[in-house]
């Protein structure tokens, strides 16, 4: 009775859960791809018929079992439930334990265990969960960093998603095309299989939320809410909106928009600018109006739309409103999309601000794919209530550019546990055979943003607060140790099995060294001659993404968070290194130079190690991969104006933003966490132990290719081939 009733419990609520929908989106939309018109409803009705679909084969798909076996979960795991806390820290994990912040924790390590978990190679979010997802390494998964440079334009791409755009004729006749409309094409460009697809191919079911690096989705045997890089309405990885009457404030580096708006009295007008308007070239956003009533000093009436059909809200200030669904209508009036959002007011006197978080995709009627099936992400809306679909949901940016402070920011990670939380019970519930994953985020954003809290010598710390925030990492991760306890009480010691893990771990960003700088001052980046120059110290600079460089004559540049390219002659479109000895060569000489770097600050050495490619990978994507990886140590980061290729007069600089923690870094000093119900078999577990970990739960036998070992049982010798 209980397998049948498992069996039935996701595909009926997500059926009910359609019939509640509201009417579909008409528009589809991504990063450069503009609009791809739809015909009425196509989205959701098939997935409609998706979801009647999974009902009424039902009792084939048994049948089949019975005869093949597919399905049948051998040994005595029913069920893995694996937690991610993103960003989660051993030092700070055993300090907390040790402190008492996490009882719960520290009682399943005494029962199970503890261990650090050694990371991926670069220490980042995209490459980690790859490799945790697939069970190889970055060569073998193809994720390096977040961005990349295009080898045939030097200009930044997102690593993990490519979307394209093309024009198609829905009816053709003879040469003749009609009805022509632009379509969006979504692809995940990291490769491998991840092991949830490797248990589905046996039916086994999973459902997986929030894992970075899922979009867009795969198909397979499950349920999947895309995490990390699903883009706001707008097509990027986080544009918050931000209305003041200050017009001090200058538009931010990154991130958002900053809109100078008038006051008349109590009245601010202004508008919510959304996505590309399809209806022809240069027409520019489409755009939603809205009108401001300040009603006291702490309080705003918030009137979003036309009038007659306008939303109105009344908003406390350092309140956040519920999610709002803005309808974005072309300037013909044929196409329409809708995406959410919450506002909060930072205040009315002396001046007004009002924050907008980025519009994010509408789960209940999504204009792009975020889940599997379609309608799963419809169905927890409709049962748990809108939610944040954005990759990259808490708004650092927002914060590091000073339009929100730590308060605000503090709720709305809060806010977003909470929907993540209601999202994995709900996963318990309704999945009771095979696995549950969900990854959590906000230990990782809190950690980013609260760091300075933690050392008072920290440059961000200068003319900032340094008491409200200090105690928030302790908390965020009691918050995690809490969550872990109700987690339990929901799980049946004989059958299932838990694992929580995190992909890496943190310290203080204080420095950060611009590699651009570096290579242009030893001669290994040349600008052009037309480039800018700095009057003072006579040096040339760049802007950002390399926009400055004379390709003709440099040898090495640097983009993203921990990566170095030699601009190769058989890889880069205006190459110029030799491969062979002279790429060796050169690569030698650099990491040379790098190793023996000091900050002129403090007299210290910057790295531990710089990785060279070629040597640390042997996969068949390495000569997709930056040439050198840089291995800081802590304390050190690439800098921000580094990592989007600008080239400035020094190559040092102290970190002063808001986001003053980091992990991309030498991976050794920021191993992950992993906690589990059952003792391991290993000293050193590493990520990629985890995805042949949950294969071995149900009785399947690794690929060969994986790298990683089963945590459980005897353990093998590693394969790195």
């Amino acid at each position: 009775m209980e397998r049948k009733r498992t069996q039935y419990l996701l595909p009926v609520a997500i059926l009910a859960a359609f019939f509640a929908a509201p009417n579909p989106a008409s528009a589809y939309i991504g990063p450069g791809a503009g609009f791809a018109f739809l015909s009425g409803g196509m989205v959701l009705v098939g997935a409609l018929f998706l979801a009647i679909g999974i009902v009424a084969a039902y009792p084939v798909k048994i049948f089949l079992r019975l005869l093949t076996g597919k399905g049948r979960i051998k040994g005595s795991t029913k069920r893995l439930v694996i937690i991610g806390f993103d960003g989660m820290d051993p030092q700070l994990a055993q300090r907390f334990m040790d402190e008492g912040r996490m009882p719960n924790l520290k009682a399943l390590s005494e029962e199970g265990g503890f261990s650090p978990l050694q990371t991926a190679y670069p220490s980042m979010s995209p490459v980690a969960w790859s490799s945790f997802s697939t069970g190889v390494d970055a060569s073998r998964h193809n994720i390096f960093d977040f961005i990349t440079r295009d080898p045939c334009t030097y200009l930044p791409i997102l690593s993990s998603t490519e979307i394209t755009s093309a024009e198609k004729a829905l009816v053709k006749i003879g040469k003749f095309q009609f009805f022509k409309k632009t379509t969006a094409n979504i692809r995940l460009l990291r490769k491998g299989k991840p092991w949830w697809t490797i248990l589905g191919e046996k039916k086994i079911f999973s459902n997986i939320i929030r894992v970075p690096i899922t979009f867009p989705p795969e198909k397979f045997h499950g349920a999947l809410l895309s995490g990390m890089c699903v883009p706001d309405l707008k097509g990027t990885q986080g544009s918050f909106t931000f209305w003041t009457t200050d017009a001090s404030l200058g538009g931010p580096e990154a991130g958002g928009d900053v809109n100078i708006v008038g006051r008349s009295g109590d009245l601010i007008r202004c508008s919510i600018s959304g996505p590309a308007d399809p209806s022809g070239t240069g027409m520019g956003p489409m755009r939603i109006p809205m009108q401001v009533t300040v009603l006291s000093e702490k309080r705003i009436r918030l009137s979003i739309g036309k009038k007659g059909s306008e939303q109105v809200i009344e908003l406390g200030v350092k309140e956040y409103s519920d999610w709002m669904t803005l309808e974005f209508k072309s300037t013909k009036g044929k196409a329409k999309v809708t995406g959410i959002a919450r506002f909060y007011c930072m205040g009315t006197s002396p001046e007004f601000g009002l924050y907008m978080t980025p519009i994010q995709i509408d789960p209940s009627n999504p204009a792009m794919p975020i889940s599997h099936p379609t309608v799963y992400s419809i169905y927890l809306a409709k049962k748990l209530g809108p939610f944040a679909t954005l990759g990259l949901a808490e708004d650092t940016w927002a914060l590091n550019e000073g339009v929100i402070d730590e308060e605000a920011f503090w709720k709305q990670s809060l806010n977003i546990w909470q929907e993540r939380r209601a999202q994995l019970f709900d996963a318990l519930e309704t999945t009771r055979k095979g696995s549950v994953v969900c990854v959590f985020d906000g230990t990782d954003r809190v950690s980013h943003m609260f760091h300075r809290f933690l050392d008072e010598s920290h440059p961000a710390n200068k003319g900032k607060d340094t008491e409200w925030g200090k105690d928030k990492i302790a908390e965020i991760y009691s918050i995690a140790d809490d969550l872990v306890a109700d987690v339990r009480q929901k799980l049946n010691p004989k059958k299932d099995q838990l694992i929580i893990i995190s992909d890496h771990g943190f310290c203080q960003f204080k420095r950060g060294l611009n590699l651009n700088s570096w290579l242009r001052d030893n001669g290994y980046l040349v600008l052009k001659k037309d480039a800018p120059m700095d009057e003072a110290s006579g040096k040339q600079i760049s802007r950002d993404w390399l926009r400055d460089v004379d390709w003709t004559q440099t040898k090495a540049f640097s983009l993203g968070l921990t990566g170095m390219f030699i601009n190769r002659k058989a890889r880069e479109r205006d190459g110029i290194v030799e491969e062979g000895q002279p790429l060796d060569d050169l690569k030698a000489e650099i990491k040379a130079k790098l190793m023996a770097l000091k900050d002129p600050k403090t007299d210290e050495l910057v790295f531990r190690d710089v990785f060279d490619a070629a040597q640390i990978f042997t996969g068949p994507y390495v000569f997709e991969a930056p040439d050198l990886f840089m291995g800081y140590k802590r304390g050190y980061r690439n800098s921000w104006n580094g990592a989007t290729g600008s080239c400035p007069v020094e190559a040092f600089s102290d970190n002063t933003k808001a986001w003053s923690g980091d992990h991309c870094i030498d991976p050794r000093e920021v191993p992950g966490v992993i906690f589990t119900d059952r003792p391991i078999n290993t000293d050193t577990p590493n990520l990629m132990d985890l995805a042949p970990t949950a294969l071995r739960t149900f009785g399947l036998e690794p690929p060969a290719y994986m790298q990683g070992q089963p945590l459980f049982g005897e353990r093998k010798q590693q394969n790195n081939a």
